[in-house]
């Protein structure tokens, strides 16, 4: 496995390798927030969301973003943020159909090699704490994270709470 930057010929796999690598998480939140909230935070459809999430985030030029090859295949991708001393692993994702293993261990060590080079004084990433994140709490924790915040985020339907809000 070896490491580059991203080519605009890369698109079409890294979008489908995100989808492919978010069809859990787009099930275990839709099973959460129904389908209510679920259809407005995704209104390209929970198979087709990430990759157009990739996509904008590619095209917007703020971020870095490198693909991991193997055999001349595209297996991964990682896109990263650097803000002063910060720098943030942003959206990746391994195609696990690939049956290899360590994919995201390469990108990861690949961008955290990046931020050292730029000076960067802290890594972060965040990811979710459900059944679904679980894979990568495991992976980040193997590439050294150990620091962490715990947090949650509330979701509220005020269409179908309308008339349930107590009064002030």
């Amino acid at each position: 496995m070896n490491m580059r930057e991203y080519r605009a010929d890369d698109l079409e796999t890294v979008m489908s390798i995100a989808n492919e690598a978010w069809r859990p998480i787009r099930q275990m939140s839709r099973e959460a927030l129904g389908d209510a909230i679920s259809d407005l935070m995704n209104p390209a459809g929970d198979a087709k969301s990430k990759g157009l999430q990739v996509k904008a985030q590619i095209e917007s030029g703020k971020y870095g973003i490198a693909v991991c090859e193997h055999e001349g295949a595209v297996v991964g991708f990682i896109t990263w943020f650097i803000n002063g001393p910060f720098g943030e692993i942003c959206n990746n994702g391994a195609l696990k159909s690939s049956g290899l293993k360590g994919i995201g261990q390469t990108m990861y060590r690949y961008v955290l090699d990046r931020f050292r080079q730029e000076g960067v004084k802290v890594a972060k990433v965040t990811t979710g704490l459900d059944w679904a994140h679980a894979p990568a709490r495991r992976a980040y924790e193997r590439a050294g994270f150990k620091r962490h915040l715990d947090s949650t985020t509330y979701y509220l339907d005020l269409e179908e709470t309308e008339n349930d809000l107590p009064k002030a």
